[in-house]
């Protein structure tokens, strides 16, 4: 019976403290999920200071990747190929991207989808599917990474990385 009594105790003393971190978690993944759709919302409202919260700092990691597909079209349409497979900084920084779309005369919107989050709490990495739209033309779309950082000041994205297959004409205007 003492057996039977110390595997109960064991058994439960184990499982509350999983409970309250699954809790936590699940906290950190809506404040996560509010980064998301906040960083969605300064880009359809043009807002720089909005966007800008969202980043640790303005000097993170902010690089994409060309796809191989949209290497050889760029290539493919010049006389003598230049374009190596390359890395796309889209301006380099944070700043200089909204920056260009609150300079931008046609709306710009960015969707994710399947989005993954993984965070221990303190830190956390978010996978998805975007798609950059000008207007209602999808410019280039790919897989996004987002490294972000729990402050005091809550999450902060720390780093993002991307992939872009870009459409190689843009659509006509009527």
């Amino acid at each position: 019976m003492k057996s039977v009594m110390s595997m109960l105790f064991l058994t439960l003393s184990l499982a509350f403290p999983l409970g309250a971190a699954a809790q936590d978690n699940a906290g950190h993944r809506q404040q996560i999920d509010a980064v998301i759709t906040a960083f969605r919302l300064a880009i359809i409202n043009k807002d720089v200071p909005a966007f800008m919260r969202l980043f640790l700092r303005e000097d993170i990691t902010w690089v994409g990747v060309y796809t191989d597909g949209s290497v050889a079209r760029y290539n493919a349409s010049l006389n003598e190929p230049t374009q190596p497979r390359g890395v796309k900084t889209s301006g380099g920084t944070p700043r200089k991207f909204i920056e260009s779309i609150a300079r931008a005369t046609e709306p710009r919107t960015e969707t994710f989808e399947n989005v993954r989050i993984d965070t221990d709490g303190d830190v956390a990495q978010v996978w998805f599917d975007y798609r950059f739209m000008v207007g209602d033309y999808a410019n280039n779309w790919g897989k996004e990474s987002w490294q972000l950082v729990r402050t005091e000041a809550g999450w902060k994205i720390s780093a993002v990385s991307w992939s872009a297959e870009e459409n190689p004409v843009p659509r006509s205007k009527h």
